[in-house]
């Protein structure tokens, strides 16, 4: 009987219409994805002004979608793997795009923060789902590349609220770019019809009908006995998933290495994206020129994303972010010095490039190093330690507004949290669990074999 391991012909097929189909859908998810993110940090300063809330209100405010973000990847990663995958996006399409149009109609804080902590959990929820997509059907000698143009995504969501800010919040008010966010309501049917369902769900299913279908697909010139048996490498290794395994095999100081790195990552982006635009309009800067600068920093990393995830793929990618750390750190130190604003638009175009930048290419790091069986766990955890630290920055950043500390004092804070995670970074150990990575690898080869 012919035994067709669906990951593995998934991992060995050649880039088609296919894998283009896929990845344009997951990187306009993404895009979607990262609008809804950072529309709060471009309607911030007129939000605060017309609700007329301290800087450390709004800190609260910008973390409630962030809580919901939290919530929303634990709920909805688990979701997938009972109602399949494709569903699951949609639902959390479904309830970003409508509950952050919703909170356009919010007239005060408590109303605000409530709708967007729903708005969180379809924002938080379809990130896993996406990128385990991304994972599960790229080829294996470009799902590196293919993963951080996907991710590139968040940064031209950001830049499309940036640009819609720039446009429209000083003459219709801020509710303007919350509505906009509505419009994707309308993709919904073309997601369902389009989107494939996830290999592992069709397979732990016995769904054989879909997964023929998908198999030509993937390979076209793949021959399918008619009695083949579909398997997936995850199913047929014995060994189950945990948290604990993390700390296995010599990797225990490691994870707590990326959770670091992950937690201070993600405390640089989300404390540029959501107070940028209110640090350079308090700065003497207008509201579209401080909308402009957050364009500068999401053009970065997009950049950042796709140079970061070259070099990763032709040099040792623990170094390659270790340096894009540490230069994050320097750049948002020199925004402390007086420079022409020209310089300025390039210098935070760098921070761009290595905190959102970054923290792409960070996600490819953290797959790799984990072996199948808990690479999910392992990207998971770090995500979700990591959304601590994303939580924790608009409060943070909003405390230190409202002490009327010098603007300066924001971007050390912002430029300690990479460093830190430059180090955590430099610290994680490759030796004992590359070789736990490679007898892993070795028999889940042989069940195949076996079975």
């Amino acid at each position: 009987m012919q035994h067709i391991d669906m990951q593995k012909i998934a991992s060995e097929a050649k880039f088609n219409r296919f894998h283009a189909k896929v990845l344009i859908w997951c990187l306009v998810i993404i895009i979607l994805d990262g609008y809804d993110i950072a529309v709060s940090g471009a309607a911030l300063p007129s939000i605060m002004e017309q609700m007329g809330v301290s800087a450390s209100t709004a800190g609260f405010m910008m973390s409630s979608a962030l809580f919901g973000m939290m919530f929303g990847a634990m709920f909805f990663g688990g979701l997938a793997d009972k109602i399949g995958r494709r569903l699951t996006i949609v639902i959390c399409v479904f309830l970003f795009s409508v509950f952050t149009a919703v909170a356009g109609l919010a007239e005060d804080p408590v109303t605000f923060s409530i709708i967007r902590f729903i708005a969180g959990l379809g924002i938080g929820g379809v990130m896993p789902n996406v990128v385990a997509q991304m994972t599960e059907y790229s080829p294996k000698k470009i799902r590196t590349v293919m993963t951080s143009l996907m991710f590139s995504g968040y940064a031209v969501g950001g830049i499309l609220a940036a640009v819609l800010g720039k446009q429209f919040i000083v003459e219709f008010g801020w509710q303007i770019v919350f509505y906009a966010a509505a419009i994707p309501v309308v993709l919904i049917p073309f997601i369902w019809k389009s989107m494939p369902e996830s290999l592992s769900y069709l397979t732990k299913k016995n769904k054989e009908s879909e997964l023929r279908r998908m198999v030509t697909q993937i390979a076209p010139d793949l021959q399918i006995d008619s009695d083949a048996k579909f398997v997936n490498e995850a199913n047929i290794n014995s060994a189950k998933p945990s948290i604990g395994l993390l700390f296995s095999d010599g990797r225990a100081f490691s994870t707590l290495m990326f959770w670091v790195a992950f937690f201070t990552c993600l405390f640089m982006v989300y404390a540029l994206s959501t107070w940028l635009t209110k640090l350079m309009a308090m700065s003497g800067y207008s509201l579209g020129s401080a909308l402009t600068f957050v364009i500068a920093l999401n053009v970065g990393a997009i950049f950042g994303a796709i140079g970061g995830g070259w070099l990763a793929d032709r040099f040792h990618i623990k170094w390659v972010l270790v340096i894009m750390y540490s230069l994050g750190s320097v750049f948002l130190y020199l925004m402390t010095l007086p420079m022409s604003v020209n310089m300025l638009y390039f210098t935070i175009a760098i921070v761009g490039a290595c905190t959102t930048g970054a923290q792409i290419v960070a996600y490819s790091y953290c797959g790799q190093f984990y072996p199948s069986i808990i690479r999910s766990t392992g990207i998971g955890m770090a995500s979700g330690v990591g959304r601590l630290g994303a939580i924790g920055a608009p409060l943070l950043i909003g405390l230190i507004v409202s002490l009327n500390l010098p603007i300066q004092q924001n971007f050390m804070v912002i430029a300690l949290a990479g460093l830190i995670g430059a180090v955590a970074l430099s610290l994680i150990n490759h030796r004992r669990a590359d070789m736990a990575h490679v007898q892993s690898e070795t028999n889940i080869n042989l069940k195949v074999e076996e079975a």
